[in-house]
């Protein structure tokens, strides 16, 4: 397979990125708590919401405003810099979403 790299006229051709598309989910939503490489401080992940990165990061938006704390979305997870794994499941389940506590 022959790839074009570089041209003369252009300059170096760098390969068209297609959007990531977000992992199967299993139709579970699931809220575990992560400390390890944080620092001893707590973030609760999300993960598991069939939906693309816009709609994940309106919703993030909406959980953060309702949980009063920060938060991010990185690969389809959202980060939530809290440890209201309750209200967020509380939150989530109101949406129509079945949600599951993971981990301890």
């Amino acid at each position: 397979m022959n790839t074009l790299v570089y041209s003369t006229e252009t300059g170096r051709i760098a390969p068209k990125k297609d959007k990531p598309e977000p992992p199967k989910s299993d139709g579970i939503v699931r809220i575990a708590r992560q400390t390890s490489g944080r620092k001893g401080n707590g973030v609760s992940l999300i993960t598991g919401l069939p939906l693309d990165e816009t709609a994940l990061k309106t919703l993030a938006k909406k959980l953060k405003q309702q949980c009063g704390s920060g938060g991010t979305v990185k690969n389809f997870v959202i980060e939530m810099q809290t440890d209201q794994r309750e209200k967020l499941k509380t939150l989530l389940e109101k949406q129509g979403y079945t949600v599951k506590i993971a981990g301890g």
